[in-house]
């Protein structure tokens, strides 16, 4: 038996749609507005960190 993707119906290419749960959320400073916000990821030092308001306002320019 051959034990290929394509024979266990794998399509490439897509995660999937699987639920992880809940993100654990970090406090961090807005690098724009200077407001404490959450995201969901840690902030590294010395990468900028925005707020919801400031990523959508800096990825519409």
């Amino acid at each position: 038996m051959e034990n290929s993707f394509e024979h266990r119906g794998h399509r490439g290419g897509s995660r999937g749609n699987f639920n992880r749960g809940p993100r654990e959320m970090h406090k961090a400073t807005c690098s724009s507005c200077g407001q404490e916000c959450e995201v969901p990821f840690k902030p590294s030092e010395g990468r900028e960190v925005f707020c919801k308001d400031c990523y959508r306002n800096k990825k519409e320019q």
